[in-house]
């Protein structure tokens, strides 16, 4: 099994279509058709049916696809890795960020790393939690900074960096809301809630606190991304739970801290004590068979230095904790 057969499937398996996937990578399309065929025999299975000129992935294809990307991905990473060993001043950093994070403060934590390393690549990928552990675990990733706790045990390893407060926002002018300091999730009851969409830890916590008190949550709207969701409580579609960095800048809206009456089940963020409202614990995480790179780990030591910083200058987010003094390195 060669790199270039595993490229050849790929391109062909995202693009279903073997002309076009030659025309992506540059080659005869003769060439690319018998790599695969010779991949096929190493492996003993087709990976394409091609009944009717229609290209889809067989079982067998299905199951190699995310193999191969993180072979891939693996290799590209060892290479970029060595070049920084040979003393290039190159490299790359692919970072996953929720929402919440790259419109708060992870702006600022770029700009630090850019300026002080400017030959390194970033590419920042924008995603509910769920979504960024899984893009990590198949090797798209090289950090992401993710909601604790993590589902289904994958294998990640985790540094909790940030802790931050979870508000129920609502139309700034708005009524039927109760004027209190803090709003229960008893609250929330057969209130229209604005939810994002599948794949955001926030959709799961939300509902997953909702059933633990009782009820099942009444969506007016669902499958949002951060922004959307907000533009739409602030057209007064509903109410959402959003972390409150998220409403800095946003007059429209007002965000209510959220207590639990009763502990949750493990999808809803934990209590905190009593009126300091509901948290939830952000970490960067990374591949535990896979060594960071030089990048990765200036990255890596830029944000904590940040967090540190701007902690102690108190410029941090509102509502928003530093931890990374609880996880020295």
């Amino acid at each position: 099994m060669q790199l270039q057969q595993l490229a050849y499937f790929v391109a062909v398996a995202e693009v279903r279509h073997f002309t076009q996937a030659a025309e992506l990578l540059r080659v005869a399309q003769p060439s690319l058709s018998k790599q695969i065929r010779a991949l096929e025999t190493e492996l003993g299975a087709s990976l394409f049916s091609r009944a009717r000129g229609n290209i889809t992935l067989t079982p067998a294809g299905e199951a190699l696809l995310p193999l191969a990307k993180r072979i891939l991905a693996d290799v590209d990473t060892a290479r970029l890795e060595v070049q920084e060993l040979a003393g290039l001043r190159r490299g790359r950093v692919r970072l996953g960020a929720t929402p919440s994070l790259c419109a708060g403060l992870l702006g600022d934590v770029l700009r630090r790393f850019h300026d002080n390393y400017p030959g390194v690549q970033l590419l920042v990928e924008e995603g509910g939690s769920r979504d960024l552990v899984r893009e990590l675990t198949r090797g798209s990733l090289d950090l992401a900074l993710v909601i604790l706790p993590l589902h289904g045990d994958p294998p990640l390893e985790t540094a909790p960096i940030l802790r931050e407060h979870l508000v129920v926002a609502s139309p700034a002018g708005g009524s039927g809301m109760p004027r209190r300091p803090y709003l229960q999730i008893e609250d929330l009851r057969n209130r229209p809630l604005v939810m994002f969409r599948s794949g955001y830890d926030l959709r799961e916590a939300t509902i997953g606190a909702c059933r633990a008190a009782g009820f099942e949550p009444r969506f007016a709207v669902e499958g949002g991304e951060m922004d959307a969701v907000l533009r739409f409580v602030e057209a007064g579609l509903g109410i959402a739970v959003v972390p409150s960095m998220v409403l800095a800048g946003r007059p429209g809206l007002r965000g209510t801290p959220l207590v639990l009456t009763d502990q949750a089940d493990d999808a809803a963020p934990r209590r905190a004590a009593p009126g300091s409202g509901l948290l939830r614990t952000i970490a960067l995480a990374h591949r535990k068979d896979v060594d960071l790179t030089h990048a990765a780990r200036a990255f890596q030591a830029t944000l904590e230095t940040f967090l540190v910083e701007a902690a102690l200058a108190g410029s941090l987010p509102a509502g928003v904790e530093a931890l990374v003094n609880d996880n020295p390195h």
